[in-house]
C-alpha cells in the first residue's frame, strides 16, 4: 500500500506532532511519504525519524504549478491513498483530477471556521475553500466526536467520518532536567505551565484573568507560557496593563517541552477549539495534572474530576477555583495522586500505537474495496 501525507511544511505545535507521530507508526506497517510545499521544521524532523519526504516546492501560496507535480508523484509512484492534513493541502487536492484510481482522506485537526480567526473577508473566504475541500473528500478523520458532530452540521455525510483520537509515544522521557532556579523559581512557587501559541483561538486571556483573581491571596503562583505567535506583544501588554507581570513568564517558541513539564505542579489549556490536544497527552505523559476548557475530545481523557478539572470557555472565574483546588491538593500532598491516575489513563487508552493502528485498520478496509472493485 502506498501512501503519501500532504501538508504545506509549515504546521508546527499539536498539528505537527500529530502528523510525525502517525507516520512513525505507518512506515513500520506500509509505504508512506510525507510531502510538503515547503522545507521547514516538520520535513526535518521526519527525516530524522527515518520518514520518506518529498518537497513539491511551491514558491508561494498562488504558485498553483504545485498541482501538478504532486499529480506527477502520484501517478509514478502508484499512490493508493492521499491523506491531506490542513487548508491549503486540502485545497491543492481539491485541484487534483476527479477521475483518479487513489483515495483521498483529509484530517480535520481544528474547527475549520477557526483556522482563520479575524482575518476579515480574507479569512472567511480561506474557510469557504477549506470547508469544501472537505466535503469533496473521500473520507475523513475526525479528532473528536465534537467535530465529528460539527461536520456532519456542516452537511457533510456522517458514513465519510471517522473518529480517531490522537495518540503518543508513553516511553519518551526528558533528555535533561531543568532546575526551577533557572527560571528564577523555588520550591515554594506553585507553578502552571501553558502550552499553547499565541493565536486568538487559544485564548490566554482567560488564564491570565484567573491568575489576576488569585495573585493577592498566592503571592508565588507563576504561570509559564511556551509557545510564540502573532499576539505575543498584544499579550505582553495585556500583562503588564492588568499588573501580572510578576506572576506571567513569556517563554517563546520551546523545543523542550518535555524537559520543561517537570518543572511545574499543573497544565492548563483555555482553547475556544481544539480536537484532542496533545499537550494535555503530554502533560499525561509527565504526571501532571491538567486543568482545560471543554473542547474537543478531552472528556475521553478527562472522565471525571479524579483526573483533573474541565472547565466552560473563557470561565476564569471557575478556571481560578480550580487552580485554588490544585493548591490545596498539593498543600495536602495529594496533587500527584491526581497526576499518576491521568497518566495510567491516558497510557492505556491513548498510545501512539493504538492511534496508528486505528488508522492503519481504516485504510486497509479501503484499500481491499478499492481492490475488490477495480478487480
Amino acid at each position: 500500500m502506498n501512501v503519501l501525507h500532504l501538508n504545506s511544511g509549515t504546521e508546527t505545535g499539536g498539528g505537527m506532532y500529530h502528523i510525525l507521530s502517525l507516520l512513525n507508526q505507518l512506515k513500520n506497517w506500509s509505504n508512506v511519504t510525507l510531502g510538503v510545499f515547503t522545507e521547514g521544521e516538520l520535513a526535518v524532523r521526519a527525516r530524522n525519524l527515518g520518514i520518506s519526504v518529498q518537497v513539491f516546492h511551491q514558491r508561494t501560496r498562488l504558485d498553483f504549478s504545485v498541482v501538478k507535480r504532486v499529480s506527477h508523484f502520484i501517478d509514478s509512484h502508484h499512490i493508493d491513498i492521499l491523506h491531506t492534513h490542513g487548508p491549503r493541502a486540502n485545497f491543492i487536492a481539491s485541484l487534483l483530477k476527479k477521475e483518479r484510481n487513489y483515495e483521498w482522506f483529509v484530517t480535520v485537526h481544528s474547527n475549520p471556521n477557526h483556522d482563520f480567526l479575524h482575518q476579515g473577508i480574507k479569512g472567511k473566504f480561506f474557510t469557504y475553500l477549506n470547508v469544501r475541500a472537505i466535503k469533496a473528500a473521500d473520507h475523513i478523520v475526525a479528532i473528536s466526536e465534537r467535530f465529528q458532530e460539527d461536520l456532519i452540521n456542516k452537511g457533510i455525510d456522517a458514513q465519510k467520518i471517522h473518529v480517531i483520537l490522537n495518540g503518543i509515544n508513553f516511553d519518551i522521557e526528558p533528555e535533561y532536567m531543568y532546575r526551577r532556579e533557572d527560571f528564577g523559581l523555588s520550591s515554594d512557587h506553585f507553578v502552571v505551565l501553558m502550552i499553547a501559541r499565541l493565536e486568538p483561538v487559544k485564548s490566554h486571556e482567560t488564564a491570565f484573568l484567573a491568575i489576576k483573581e488569585l495573585q493577592k491571596h498566592y503571592r508565588n503562583l507563576v504561570l509559564l507560557l511556551a509557545g510564540d505567535g502573532s499576539r505575543r506583544n498584544e499579550l505582553e501588554n495585556f500583562v503588564r496593563d492588568e499588573g501580572l507581570e510578576e506572576n506571567v513568564m513569556f517563554l517563546g517558541q520551546r523545543d523542550d517541552v518535555n524537559e520543561l513539564l517537570p518543572l511545574c505542579d499543573i497544565t492548563v489549556l483555555t482553547s475556544k477549539s481544539e480536537s484532542f490536544p496533545l499537550v494535555l497527552l503530554e502533560s499525561a505523559r509527565a504526571k501532571k495534572p491538567v486543568i482545560t476548557t471543554d473542547v474537543g475530545g478531552v472528556r475521553k481523557l478527562i472522565p471525571n474530576e479524579q483526573y483533573g478539572y474541565i472547565i466552560a470557555v473563557g470561565d476564569y472565574q471557575n478556571l481560578a477555583d480550580k487552580i485554588r483546588k490544585m493548591i490545596l491538593l498539593k498543600n495536602n500532598g495529594k496533587l500527584e495522586q491526581m497526576g499518576e491516575r491521568l497518566y495510567h489513563h491516558a497510557r492505556k487508552h491513548f498510545s501512539e500505537k493504538i492511534f496508528g493502528k486505528s488508522v492503519l485498520k481504516i485504510y486497509q478496509t479501503v484499500f481491499e474495496k478499492q481492490k475488490t472493485n477495480s478487480g
